[in-house]
């Protein structure tokens, strides 16, 4: 069995052990190095080039965001999951810009971490549920004022339609093509056609997307429903 890459990327050694421990337990992951700060973290990449690195944002020397926009610039397919104690828009529209494929809350890491490296290795996006809120209230604001541009839906083929409805509710990559008789590359490249005709480049924004067209219902006081 292939095991997944993962490289620990934070300030403080006593959460770089924990971590290591926790993912050690799991039979599919492989922590594979560590480092202190954003500037080591983008060397370790150089030298080790894992699947997942899990990125802290306040570090010395450089910053979790700095590191993650120079990781993505010459390691496009690292997937970057931040791993921060902030809980606030101003951080998460931050890291989803830098190229970040989600962010998970330390103090939520032993329920949400493990899963999170799976999404995110597996070509999805992880955003825990408060997370999910902020990025779709902010689309349907935009939506609102008219900064949203015209969309292409339109050349959409039923199948992609399809496929698009269940990227936004949150299927893996997996659990669509299982549900759909298909193989998970046969989604992949579904997913790719999709981007390209509505010129969008994440999973967040698909789901803003699905929205807008009505693909995909917000349930405020839930999450996604």
């Amino acid at each position: 069995m292939k095991k997944i890459k993962v490289l620990l990327v934070d300030d403080h050694a006593i959460l770089r052990a924990g971590l290591n421990r926790l993912l050690s337990e799991q039979g599919d992951i492989d922590v594979v190095g560590e480092a202190g700060n954003g500037r080591e973290g983008v060397q370790k990449v150089h030298e080790l080039n894992p699947d997942v690195v899990l990125m802290d944002i306040g570090m010395p020397v450089m910053n979790g965001m700095e590191a993650t926009r120079q990781i993505k610039k010459r390691h496009r397919d690292v997937k970057i999951l931040v791993l921060t104690m902030h809980d606030n828009e101003e951080y998460l529209f931050q890291v989803l810009q830098a190229g970040a494929s989600g962010y998970v809350l330390k103090k939520a890491a032993d329920s949400d971490l493990v899963n999170a490296i799976h999404v995110v290795y597996d070509g999805d996006c992880f955003l825990y549920p408060s997370a999910a809120k902020m990025v779709v209230e902010d689309y349907l604001e935009k939506i609102k004022s008219g900064q949203e541009p015209a969309s292409s839906y339109d050349a959409l083929t039923d199948r992609e339609r399809e496929i698009l409805a269940l990227v936004a509710e949150g299927y893996t990559n997996r659990e669509i093509a299982e549900s759909l008789f298909i193989s998970v590359k046969t989604v992949e490249t579904h997913k790719a056609n999709i981007m390209e005709k509505l010129n969008l480049h994440k999973r967040a924004e698909l789901v803003h997307y699905a929205i807008k067209k009505g693909l995909l219902q917000m349930n405020f006081d839930g999450g996604l429903g």
